[in-house]
């Protein structure tokens, strides 16, 4: 029989995998968008950026609500407020319809990070919190490679709205089962973040700044890999659809390791846990400069599963690292922080990249994103040298 705490953990994971294709099924989209709306490389970064900005706006009002109601029920009401969103996305008729589409599918996703955590912090034991929010992190990256493969694959045989509606099908019925068969951990008073509580605490601004940067490479590299491997690497859509998905599998991969990792190294956490992290950001740095020098699909596919360990695995342990440098009892507010800064990186690095890609190329535009990946290093490298 499986622990009851492994049973929490593959539900808030399943979930996680349903509200992830809903939200992910806008960045393999973006080639669409920008052919149905004949959109220029900032105005799709524009879409990813309401997308992120709704999923910023409502970030921290639905965690106080998770305090207060549960995440039983915030976390079934966000998908299937996920699942309206993806159809709306699939009938908007004009690109500022489709801005406000995205914002209104992003706002809803904002239940996932506080509804997620709070069920693994709540329900599992100490011991296997790592491994657990690795586990756990598998939704975002699982979630991008089904919808990827859902929304490139589809257009070949039908039209391209089709994979946002059977993604929003899959949202509602997951939302169902969840809501039926999930118990729920305790819920208590609703309270404010203590923002004031991590300001004096070094170690911590320190790494939620570096998530500024780790956030800017994971949406970022997520929004454009298709339309880089169209236009840049003359690859097929759908086949810009399997190195995405492909993309997303070895992230699932390199969270799941580096929580692993983190859990069984004999040393302490602190150390173990921004350690691995301060590998993940260097690495990720090498290789999006090496991304500058691929001209074939087969070298951008090995390349990109590279990322997905390193770049894109990192923002598993990221939040594993948060946990290390406060109390306890500041968990809830230092999460909600920390998700709102890789958020940041998310608004505002795409429309750059965007800028970049459009003014100069793509080689701008991913040395851009290894710039500040190495400088997410020095950060992370930086709380490691520090007490507190």
């Amino acid at each position: 029989m499986i622990p009851g705490y492994w049973k929490l953990v593959f539900q808030v994971t399943g979930w996680h995998i349903a509200a992830s294709i809903c939200y992910y099924a806008v960045y393999a989209g973006t080639p669409f968008f920008r052919d149905e709306f004949s959109l220029s490389g900032v105005a799709v970064g524009l879409v990813i950026t309401s997308l992120t900005l709704g999923y910023a706006t409502f970030l921290l009002p639905i965690g106080v609500a998770t305090d207060r109601f549960g995440e039983r029920r915030t976390l079934s009401v966000g998908l299937a407020g996920l699942g309206i969103g993806s159809i709306l996305v699939a009938v908007a008729p004009t690109y500022g319809l489709l801005l406000v589409a995205v914002f209104l599918l992003g706002s809803t996703y904002g239940t996932a990070t506080p509804g997620t955590n709070k069920a693994i912090f709540d329900g599992v034991k100490p011991s296997l919190h790592h491994r657990a929010i690795g586990i756990k992190q598998i939704g975002p990256t699982m979630g991008s490679a089904i919808s990827t493969l859902l929304v490139t694959g589809l257009v070949g045989f039908f039209f391209w709205q089709l994979g946002f509606l059977v993604a929003a099908v899959g949202g509602l019925a997951v939302a169902a089962v969840f809501y039926v068969t999930y118990s729920g951990t305790a819920t208590r008073e609703a309270t404010y973040p203590d923002f004031g509580g991590l300001v004096g605490n070094r170690s911590y601004l320190l790494l939620v700044t570096a998530g500024i940067c780790i956030g800017a490479g994971f949406y970022t590299t997520t929004g454009y890999t298709i339309l880089y491997l169209e236009e840049s690497v003359g690859a097929a859509v759908a086949t810009g659809g399997i190195i995405l998905a492909i993309l997303q599998v070895c992230s699932s991969v390199g969270k799941i390791a580096a929580g692993w990792v983190a859990d069984t190294v004999p040393r302490d956490r602190r150390v173990t846990t921004h350690s691995i992290l301060l590998v993940q950001t260097v690495a990720g740095g090498v290789l999006f400069f090496v991304l500058t020098a691929v001209e074939t699909a087969h070298a951008a596919s090995i390349v990109f599963s590279a990322l997905g360990v390193f770049a894109l695995g990192s923002t598993g342990l990221y939040y594993s690292c948060i946990s290390t440098v406060v109390p306890d009892t500041e968990i809830g507010a230092a999460s909600a922080v920390g998700q709102f800064t890789v958020t940041i990186g998310g608004l505002l690095a795409p429309p750059l990249f965007g800028y970049l890609i459009d003014a100069v190329s793509y080689t701008a535009g991913w040395s851009f994103l290894g710039g500040l990946s190495f400088v997410a290093s020095l950060f992370v490298l930086a709380v490691l040298t520090t007490s507190r």
